[in-house]
């Protein structure tokens, strides 16, 4: 006998502001600020902090999350968004930016189709490194336009011209030979004739380009490279069939601060069960 099943939709959502861990001269964990998750049943939620400073390593005037989810009948999909936004971010008076938005929505199908997710809103405002204006171009159309995990994968077994664009864009196993070790150790694991997908993630970004005035500055697609301070990567941005991952802007630093840092973290979307 054919017994009807009912699914239950359990909504995911999380995000923070920025986090981190101080590694040298002394050790210390910088508790996640603004963060958030969402229920497993939906809702909204929303968290903030004003005037964050710890030593004289990193502050911001202002951060805050949210995050919601709930059932929009007219277009039949479950909905889900995480926002995290911060302000006046300062991090060893290096890098600074006015404001980071890290976004991501989605619209997942009552049938169980797969979700469309776009991280459309992110953004960079004022950044600078070193002092000097860094203009980041983000292309976050082509992450709309492609918002689904198969769609995107069709169009770069498909499409030639794009396998190329993500090949270089994404450092898919074309890094310049000049590049640093630690680049090719990161991105040069597979060919990009296939797909780079491992354990279900495929790694992008959001970013487009980079333009900067600032001669010290070398990057290598979204990996900026500045001597006497660290790695600086941006608009991470990992694709799984049911979910996405951005963070907006990662420091690996060396000298003579050592320690990591993320800011602007979020990940998105849920599932029916069974």
């Amino acid at each position: 006998m054919n017994r009807k099943v009912k699914s239950t939709y359990i909504y995911s959502a999380y995000g923070n502001a920025l986090s981190g861990a101080i590694e040298r001269p002394f050790q210390h964990l910088i508790e996640v600020q603004a963060g958030l998750s969402l229920p497993g049943t939906g809702g909204y939620g929303a968290s903030s902090v004003e005037d964050f400073r710890f030593k004289q390593i990193v502050s911001f005037r202002k951060a805050y999350t949210q995050v919601s989810g709930s059932m929009d009948r007219q277009s039949e999909t479950y909905t889900t968004l995480v926002s995290s936004t911060i302000e006046q971010l300062n991090i060893l008076d290096v890098v600074t930016a006015d404001r980071i938005v890290s976004r991501i929505s989605s619209n997942h199908p009552l049938n169980d189709g797969e979700p469309n997710i776009t991280p459309l809103g992110s953004a960079f405002e004022g950044l600078r490194i070193a002092g000097c204006p860094v203009d980041v171009h983000l292309d976050v159309e082509l992450f709309t336009r492609l918002g689904t995990f198969e769609a995107f994968k069709a169009k770069f077994l498909s499409d030639s011209t794009f396998r190329e664009l993500a090949r270089k864009r994404f450092l898919w196993a074309t890094l310049d030979p000049s590049a640093p070790d630690f680049l090719k150790e990161c991105y040069s694991w597979c060919d990009g004739t296939e797909l780079p997908e491992s354990k279900g993630i495929v790694g992008c970004t959001l970013v487009k380009d980079i333009q900067t005035s600032c001669c010290e500055i070398q990057h290598y697609g979204h990996v900026i490279i500045l001597p006497q301070f660290g790695r600086i990567f941006l608009g991470e941005f990992m694709l799984e069939s049911r979910a996405r991952h951005l963070t907006m802007l990662r420091v690996e630093m060396g000298s003579p601060v050592c320690g990591q840092m993320s800011v602007g973290e979020t990940r998105g979307n849920g599932t029916t069960y069974p």
